[in-house]
């Protein structure tokens, strides 16, 4: 069963694998973008950090709905309502239990995928973090490696596509030959479960 304090670990690692790849991300950014995604993801998960120190919420649920009001809160673009959407309604799904199993959090993280779906109207094959969360969320029933591996091959997927949604849709065919960004960066987010369970 995963805790609170897996959750945090959860939030912790991705926010270091933010850190870790900022530059990366903003380089994948600045053909197809506004050449700022990972600084400004950075940012935002930096404050998640800052906020999860001085409150720490007892459920899984609470962490990860309040992770999602400070990247809302934190982050510019469009980014920061996509990914605060994410944790957010992920959160809610999962509840006031203490203890959450990976099945529940698979159908949690199915809920929010599926809001940031709504949010954003993409589709798989769009070009966007739903290319990597998609099939992320498809193999969490599995394990956590294997959601990794999916959202990895899901993002690098993104590469040879065209853009249909987002910044980089506004580019029409020059956006193809580019991996996109928000598909990396939710890849990171899906590693760092692997990293939180090994702790």
């Amino acid at each position: 069963m995963l805790d609170a304090d897996f959750f945090r670990r959860w939030m912790t690692a991705a926010a270091a694998s933010v850190d870790r790849e900022a530059e990366r991300l903003t380089a994948l950014d600045s053909p197809i973008g506004d050449a700022d995604h990972g600084t400004n993801l950075q940012r935002g998960f930096r404050a998640v950090v800052a906020a999860l120190e001085k409150e720490s919420p007892g459920t899984p649920g609470g962490i990860l709905t309040l992770a999602g009001r400070q990247l809302i809160s934190t982050v510019g673009g469009a980014s920061g309502p996509l990914y605060g959407t994410l944790l957010r309604r992920t959160g809610k799904a999962l509840g006031d239990a203490a203890e959450v199993s990976a099945e529940q959090l698979a159908s949690a993280l199915r809920t929010g995928v599926e809001a940031v779906m709504t949010l954003g109207g993409a589709a798989p094959g769009d070009k966007t973090m739903i290319d990597a969360l998609v099939p992320a969320v498809d193999a969490l029933g599995d394990s956590f490696a294997a959601a990794r591996t999916a959202a990895e091959e899901g993002a690098v997927a993104t590469t040879p596509m065209l853009a249909r949604k987002g910044r980089a849709s506004y580019l029409g065919e020059r956006s193809i030959g580019h991996q996109d960004p928000g598909a990396t960066s939710s890849a990171l987010l899906v590693a760092a479960l692997v990293e939180a369970s090994h702790e």
